[in-house]
């Protein structure tokens, strides 16, 4: 079983994150997207549109899911986090995770209302590695 630190250690050398909303008619849709900017805790904070389909949907239905792997040559290795995403507009969390070439996106700079933060919040996950996989709560990982 890994420990909370191997998990996010693991996440954290991964390049894309893959992430899922529900659609207005409940069916699930997964984007690739860069990885989270920040993780804190069982918070993982993401950048996008505020206008996005994906930032719209996450406003209906909170629900979500992050996903994280690698494809190595003979193992592969994932894991799955669900929870909820919150779309952040507060000055103070954009300029945290805000990044220089952030600005040919949002031309305004942090203060554009175009830009967002999205936090998504992990309540359980499963690991998947050498043909096993292990479901978990994340309070429990410590």
């Amino acid at each position: 079983m890994k420990t909370r630190e191997q998990l996010i250690g693991f996440i954290k050398k991964q390049n894309v994150a893959l992430i899922a909303s529900v659609d207005e008619d409940g069916f699930p849709c997964v984007k690739a997207m860069f990885m989270p900017r920040k993780i804190d805790g069982n918070c993982f904070y993401f950048s996008t549109n505020t206008s996005s389909w994906r930032a719209q949907q996450f406003m209906k239905n909170p629900k979500a899911g992050i996903y994280f792997y690698n494809k190595g040559r003979f193992c592969y290795e994932g894991v799955l986090l669900t929870g909820t995403m919150e779309v952040l507009q507060d000055k103070g969390i954009k300029k945290e995770i805000w990044q220089t070439g952030d600005l040919m996106y949002y031309r305004q700079g942090v203060a554009d209302p175009d830009y967002c933060v999205l936090k998504f919040t992990a309540i359980k996950g499963r690991h998947y590695r050498d043909l096993k996989t292990r479901g978990f709560c994340v309070k429990d990982l410590a």
